[in-house]
């Protein structure tokens, strides 16, 4: 990594609904348990900024049909201008969730910063309206809010709408294939989108390059990378809130992020859900810490 790099942690839990037998879903946790395993010494930043969050809840909100927006907005809000008030392009930024919807407050970043690109890589779409979520929960409608699909509170903070434009949008990597109608709300939309078994067979590398090329062809500002670790596989990673048995391996993601993190209009990469207390003794969380800083650094 030529560039410099900052860490920011977000370790914001209100888009995902708690399990019954969890006081609240651990993902927050997840900056503090990098730490155990020397993720921000080996990365070496310039600096680590650190947005703590409201007091877990799962507030519904009629309006929206989306639990607990106004603290979602409120925290998306002070993201943002965290991020701007440390913005450098020749700053390389890594995003410590928390849960996916920590993408809404980096989107209206930078769509303040210009027009900007997304590759979305997640073992499911979280591209569908709140009538189709059976939880309510925003980590699982966050690509749809980012791109303009949901309610003007979530989808128009500032008059931003939207944050994205579903052409500069690569989703790759759901798993979750046999559910129709929820295929269906990303198929129908203009995000360029490839499944976990479309991508295995168009190559991984050949994806990046493509998405790549869109960038380039039309002169984007610059891009940004969500990473889901619920789409590796489960055998490799099962900390997470949603479990899904297929995914990528190592050697995909790699293929996959090598091209992407290193090329110069790479504005960074958020990484959620990974979930420290189904990981008690941190034999996975090493191996993916090691395999990430490993894509990162250069290193063999």
């Amino acid at each position: 990594m030529k560039k410099s790099v900052n860490i920011f942690e977000f370790p914001f839990n209100l888009g995902l609904i708690k399990k019954e037998h969890e006081a609240e879903p651990g993902v927050r946790k997840l900056p503090d348990w990098f730490r155990k395993f020397h993720f921000h010494k080996r990365i070496n930043p310039f600096h680590i900024i650190r947005l703590e969050s409201p007091k877990y809840t799962m507030n519904p909100d009629a309006e929206t049909g989306v639990k607990n927006t106004d603290f979602i907005i409120e925290y998306a809000k002070k993201q943002s201008e965290l991020i701007l008030s440390h913005f450098n392009k020749n700053i390389f930024n890594i995003i410590l969730g928390g849960d996916c919807s920590i993408l809404i407050g980096n989107a209206i970043a930078l769509k303040k910063l210009g027009n900007f690109g997304l590759f979305y890589l997640d073992g499911h779409t979280d591209y569908i309206p709140p009538r189709l979520s059976p939880s309510g929960g925003a980590a699982g409608m966050d690509l749809a809010i980012v791109s303009g699909l949901g309610h003007e509170k979530l989808t128009n903070i500032d008059y931003l709408k939207p944050y994205f434009l579903e052409e500069n949008i690569f989703c790759i990597g759901n798993a979750e294939t046999d559910d129709e109608e929820y295929v269906e709300q990303i198929v129908k939309s203009r995000i360029t989108y490839f499944d976990l078994y479309q991508a295995r067979k168009h190559g991984f590398r050949k994806i990046a390059h493509d998405f790549l090329h869109l960038v380039e062809d039309k002169n984007l500002t610059g891009f940004f990378i969500h990473f889901d670790v619920d789409v590796l596989q489960d055998k490799i990673m099962p900390c997470v809130d949603s479990r899904m048995e297929d995914g990528i391996d190592y050697q995909d993601l790699h293929e996959i992020l090598n091209p992407l993190i290193h090329h110069e209009k790479c504005f960074g990469i958020e990484i959620t859900i990974l979930d420290p207390d189904y990981d008690e003794n941190g034999e996975y969380t090493q191996v993916f810490t090691d395999k990430l800083i490993q894509i990162i650094n250069k290193e063999e």
